[in-house]
């Protein structure tokens, strides 16, 4: 580990790649937590080993609406592992329970239940010592197809939401993330994105979350052409291109920055089960992927004059709707975990 110095950030996996685009509906089962628990404290490369986990607060994982018997049951089984509790995922979305973000007075009023049962669940984890950092993850649980139909209005009914979830988090002493991610309205783009952002303007409650995999397709305009940030002839071997972009990108972005998920891409995207299609996931050393991992993570975690922000306690990987067979294998988390080493020792720091 001699050659391992940094302690910061702490490392995390995601859990929820076991039930996310996963279940009824979908091509594959749902992994069930503990084994999820049990693939990620069994990782170790040179002795390094995942700090924690992140949570997706849905059931069969975690249940939005468990009691505080059920939320010291969690915490011992994360803590009997040797790992800890990060950032958790509000299930905002109208199939868990939640409503549309830009939707009428019932779905928003759905949508702020939930955030407010995820910030309990986030707060008592916190008080059972199991939880030392991470934010409460939410998006607008809506899609740019009916986004578009009104793009003025709807923002200004996701901002309004946003801003009521702000208040919420504020009662439980939380900090919110958006998750930056081309299947949800009015988060599809990175113009989009920062407008909603300020538009919330709640700098100290509602951060950004950047995933490495999601936030290529910002550069790629995905779905919205129109805010693309490489050139529409853009080819892969124009690495001048992809960094001017890139750090167009990050600049833009790292400011609000609060919560950042390590991720390979392949400039593709996937859906499964009721997850609409996004950014394609894939292993840290898949040959197609586009991205220098541990490269592009440094514009997230180091300032513009090059000088690690320090900011971000925690990195987590995500690596939704990967074969249930590659989630299985032990060598997948080593794999991951080697890259995310990678990217602790090029832009971490010891306290």
């Amino acid at each position: 580990m001699a050659k391992h110095m940094n302690s910061y950030p702490k490392l995390h996996n995601a859990a929820w790649p076991g039930v996310v685009g996963k279940g009824p509906g979908a091509e594959e089962p749902a992994i069930e937590l503990d084994t999820m628990l049990d693939l990620t404290a069994a990782a170790n490369v040179d002795g390094v080993k995942f700090d924690g986990v992140d949570l997706f607060l849905f059931a069969p994982h975690v249940d939005i609406d468990a009691s505080d018997d059920d939320l010291k049951k969690l915490a011992d089984k994360v803590r009997s592992r040797g790992l800890v509790i990060g950032s958790v995922v509000a299930p905002v979305w109208p199939p868990t329970g939640g409503g549309s973000a830009m939707g009428g007075p019932e779905d928003r009023k759905k949508y702020g239940e939930q955030v407010r049962k995820g910030c309990r669940i986030a707060k008592r984890l916190h008080e059972l010592g199991v939880r030392p950092y991470g934010v409460v993850r939410i998006d607008s649980a809506c899609g740019p197809a009916d986004w578009l139909a009104d793009p003025a209005g709807n923002q200004k009914r996701i901002a309004e939401t946003f801003r009521e979830a702000c208040t919420i988090a504020d009662d439980f002493g939380e900090k919110l993330a958006a998750e930056g991610e081309i299947c949800w309205g009015g988060m599809h783009s990175c113009k989009a994105m920062v407008q909603l952002l300020e538009m919330v303007d709640r700098p100290k409650t509602l951060g950004f979350q950047a995933d490495m995999a999601h936030t290529l397709h910002y550069l790629l305009g995905t779905n919205a052409p129109e805010d693309r940030i490489l050139p529409a002839d853009f080819q892969w071997s124009d690495s001048a291109a992809f960094e001017k972009a890139y750090k167009k990108m990050t600049t833009a972005l790292r400011p609000w920055t609060i919560d950042f998920h390590v991720a390979q891409n392949d400039a593709t995207v996937k859906g499964s089960g009721s997850h609409d299609k996004t950014g394609r996931h894939c292993l840290a050393d898949d040959p197609n992927g586009k991205l220098n991992i541990t490269r592009e993570a440094g514009r997230w975690l180091r300032d513009e004059s090059g000088k690690p922000t320090c900011k971000i306690r925690h990195l987590c990987w995500d690596g939704c709707m990967f074969p249930n067979a590659v989630m299985h294998k032990p060598a997948t988390w080593n794999n991951i975990l080697t890259a995310m080493i990678a990217v602790r020792d090029a832009h971490g720091w010891t306290e």
